[in-house]
C-alpha cells in the first residue's frame, strides 16, 4: 500500500509541478518592428536632453583620453631606468611621476563630474517619463484600468521606470565611450607592437559577438519577470484590500501559496537568467589573467630579440587590460539594457493606449444651467453583443429628482455611469440641454457633477482634505458648515484632532456611517448641478438616515438628481421613479401612481413588506432590494 504524502511534500510537488523556469527562458517577445519603434519613441522622450547628453559624453571622451596617457608615463620610467643609471635620470622620473599623478587627479575630477551630470540627467528624463505615465494612467479609459488592476499600475509607475532610469548611461553613453575607447587603445596596441597587438586582439571580436548572442536570451526572461511582478502585487492588494473576506472565508493558507508560488516562479526565471550571466563572467574572469600571461612570455622573447623594449611591454600589458574594460563595459551595457528595454517596452505600451474620451476638435464647454438632459435610445454593452442598457429613453427636466430603481443587475449603475460619462453609448446618444454629451469638452462638463456611492472611498489624509476633496479652495466655515448640514460636524468633533485627524487609508478608522456621511458633505461642499446617488444612505443607520434627511433634501432641491436607493424614504417624493429590468425601462411616474398600477414597482414593494412584517403605510421607510 502506497504511504500517504505528507503535506510538505504535497506543497513542494504542487510548486514543482505549476513553476518551470519560462521554458529555459523562451517567453514571448515583441516583434522586431515593435521594439525599433519603442527605441524610436524612447530617443524622441531623450530629444530635449541632448545638450546635456552631449555635454556629459563630451566629458566622458575627455576622460577615457587622459585614461590613455598615463601608461605612456610609466612606459617611459621603465625604459629610464632600464638603459641608464645616471643621477639626472631621477629627475625626470620625479617629473613623470608628478605629471602621471596630475593627469590621473584631473582624470578622477572629470568622472566624478560626469558621473554627477549622468545622475541629473537620468533623474530628469525618469521625473518627466513618470509624470507623463501617471497623466496617461489616469485618463485611460476604465475597463483598461480594470484589466491592468491597481497591482500593476504601481509596477509600471515604480519598478518599470526605475528599470528605465540607467537606460540613457547604459544604452548610449557607456557604448559610445567604450567604442571610442577601444578604438584609440587599439591604436596605440598597433603603435607599440603590431605582434603584440594581434595576440591581444585575435580573441575580441569572436568574445564580443559570442557575448552579444548569449545574452540575447536574458532579454525575454527579465520582461516575463517584470510581468510575473506586476501579478503578484496585483493578488497582493487584492488580499489586502479583502482582507476580512480572506479571513472570514479562511482563505489566509490558499493566498500564502498563491504568493509564494508567483515568487517560486520569478526566483526560477532570475536564476535561469543569472546562470547565462554567470557563464559570460566566468569567461571573462579567465580571459584578463590568460591573455596578461600570454603577453608577458610572447613579450618577454619580443624584448630578448630586439622588437621591443621593457618599458613597452609595462605598457601593453596596462593597454591590454584597459582594452578588456571598455569591451566588458559594452557587455554589460547589452545586459543591462535587455533589463531596461523590457521594462520600457511596457511603459511605451501604456503611453500608446488611447487616452479615455479625447475631446472632439469642435468640443463646446458644458452650459453651468441644466435645462434638460435627455436619453435617445441608448444602448451600452462592455462586451460586444452583450447588452446592458436596451432602448433607454428618458427626459429628465433640469432641477428634477429621478430615482432609478429595479433588481439586482438591472442596469441603473450603468445608467449613472452613462450620465457621469464613465462610459459612452454603444448606440444612441446622451443629450445636455439639446448638445451630445460626446461633442461637450469633458472637463467642463464634470465640473457640473457630483457622485456619491453606496462603496465610499475616503483618501488617506484628514477629515477637512477628504471633504474639500472637489473644491480645494473652499474655506473652513465652507467644510464645517458642509459637514453640519450631512450630521457629520458632531462625530468629527470627538474625534483625537478634529478636521485634522488622519483616518486612514480608505477611512477605515472611521465606521461606515461615519464614511458615508463624509461623501455626503463632500457632495454638498462641491455644490454640483448634476448630482447622483448611487445609494448613498444605505451605510447609515435609521437614526442617522432621519437626521440627515432634511440635509438631503436641502441637497437636492434645484439640482438635477440621479438616484439609486433601495429605501423609500429617499425616493417617495421623488419627481420621476423609473423602474428598471434587463436594462429596460418598464414603469415611469411617482410613487403613489406605480403604486396604484400594481406593477413591477407595487411587486417589489409588496414584497419586501412582508419580509419586513410591514403590511400597511406605503411611505414608511423600507427597502426595495429585490428578493
Amino acid at each position: 500500500m502506497q504511504q500517504p504524502i505528507s503535506s510538505k511534500k504535497r506543497e513542494i510537488a504542487f510548486y514543482e509541478k505549476k513553476a518551470k523556469p519560462a521554458q529555459d527562458g523562451k517567453v514571448s517577445r515583441p516583434p522586431k518592428e515593435e521594439r525599433k519603434r519603442y527605441l524610436r519613441q524612447y530617443a524622441a522622450w531623450l530629444w530635449p536632453y541632448r545638450w546635456a547628453m552631449a555635454a556629459v559624453l563630451t566629458l566622458a571622451l575627455i576622460v577615457a583620453a587622459l585614461d590613455m596617457a598615463w601608461p605612456l608615463a610609466i612606459m617611459l620610467a621603465v625604459n629610464l631606468v632600464a638603459g641608464s643609471v645616471h643621477q639626472a635620470v631621477l629627475g625626470r622620473m620625479i617629473r613623470l611621476a608628478v605629471a602621471a599623478i596630475a593627469v590621473l587627479v584631473t582624470k578622477q575630477t572629470l568622472d566624478s563630474l560626469r558621473s554627477y551630470r549622468v545622475a541629473l540627467l537620468n533623474a530628469r528624463v525618469v521625473f518627466t517619463l513618470r509624470r507623463r505615465l501617471y497623466e496617461r494612467l489616469l485618463s485611460l479609459p476604465l475597463g483598461e484600468l480594470g484589466e491592468m488592476k491597481s497591482g500593476g499600475i504601481v509596477s509600471r509607475l515604480s519598478g518599470d521606470v526605475e528599470s528605465v532610469s540607467g537606460l540613457v548611461q547604459m544604452a548610449i553613453i557607456s557604448p559610445s565611450v567604450a567604442i571610442i575607447r577601444v578604438v584609440l587603445t587599439i591604436s596605440i596596441l598597433v603603435y607599440l607592437s603590431w605582434r603584440l597587438a594581434l595576440i591581444t586582439l585575435f580573441v575580441m571580436p569572436a568574445l564580443g559577438l559570442a557575448s552579444y548572442l548569449w545574452l540575447r536570451k536574458v532579454r525575454p526572461i527579465y520582461r516575463s519577470i517584470r510581468e510575473d511582478y506586476s501579478h503578484i502585487d496585483s493578488r497582493v492588494n487584492e488580499t489586502f484590500g479583502g482582507i476580512r473576506v480572506v479571513r472570514a472565508f479562511r482563505r489566509e493558507m490558499r493566498e500564502q501559496k498563491n504568493y509564494a508560488l508567483g515568487h517560486h516562479t520569478v526566483i526560477r526565471k532570475m536564476l535561469h537568467a543569472t546562470r547565462v550571466e554567470l557563464v559570460l563572467e566566468a569567461v571573462w574572469g579567465l580571459l584578463i589573467p590568460v591573455t596578461t600571461l600570454l603577453l608577458v612570455f610572447y613579450g618577454g622573447m619580443q624584448v630578448r630579440a630586439g622588437h621591443a623594449t621593457l618599458g613597452g611591454i609595462f605598457a601593453f600589458q596596462i593597454y591590454g587590460v584597459l582594452l578588456l574594460q571598455p569591451i566588458w563595459q559594452i557587455v554589460q551595457s547589452v545586459s543591462q539594457t535587455q533589463k531596461s528595454l523590457a521594462a520600457m517596452e511596457r511603459i511605451f505600451g501604456v503611453l500608446e493606449m488611447p487616452e479615455d474620451k479625447p475631446d472632439l476638435p469642435n468640443a463646446v464647454w458644458a452650459s453651468s444651467h441644466v435645462r434638460e438632459i435627455r436619453f435617445e435610445q441608448v444602448d451600452f454593452e462592455y462586451r460586444p453583443g452583450v447588452s446592458v442598457i436596451k432602448d433607454f429613453s428618458l427626459t429628465v427636466p433640469g432641477g428634477s429628482t429621478v430615482a432609478l430603481v429595479g433588481p439586482s443587475g438591472a442596469g441603473k449603475t450603468t445608467v449613472t455611469d452613462l450620465v457621469a460619462r464613465f462610459y459612452d453609448p454603444t448606440r444612441g446618444a446622451i443629450y445636455l440641454n439639446g448638445v451630445d454629451l460626446r461633442t461637450i469638452k469633458l472637463e467642463s462638463y464634470r465640473n457640473l457633477l457630483a457622485v456619491v456611492q453606496q462603496d465610499t472611498f475616503l483618501f488617506d489624509g484628514t477629515v477637512r482634505e477628504n471633504i474639500a476633496y472637489g473644491r480645494r479652495s473652499a474655506s473652513d466655515e465652507l467644510v464645517i458648515d458642509a459637514a453640519r448640514r450631512a450630521n457629520a460636524d458632531g462625530f468629527i468633533l470627538q474625534l483625537p484632532q478634529g478636521y485634522d485627524t488622519l483616518i486612514g487609508e480608505r477611512g477605515f478608522k472611521l465606521s461606515g456611517g461615519q464614511r458615508q456621511r463624509l461623501t455626503i458633505a463632500r457632495a454638498m461642499l462641491a455644490d454640483p448641478a448634476v448630482l447622483i446617488l448611487d445609494e448613498a444612505t444605505s451605510n447609515l443607520d435609521t437614526e442617522s438616515e432621519q437626521l440627515i434627511q432634511g440635509a438631503l433634501d436641502d441637497l437636492l432641491a434645484n439640482r438635477t438628481t440621479f438616484v439609486i436607493a433601495h429605501r423609500l424614504s429617499t425616493i417617495t417624493h421623488a419627481n420621476l421613479i423609473v423602474v428598471m429590468e434587463n436594462g429596460r425601462i418598464v414603469e415611469t411616474g411617482r410613487h403613489l401612481e406605480l403604486m396604484e398600477r400594481r406593477g413591477l414597482y407595487y411587486e417589489m414593494v409588496e414584497r419586501q413588506r412582508r419580509s419586513m412584517g410591514v403590511l400597511s403605510d406605503p411611505q414608511s421607510s423600507i427597502s426595495l432590494k429585490s428578493a
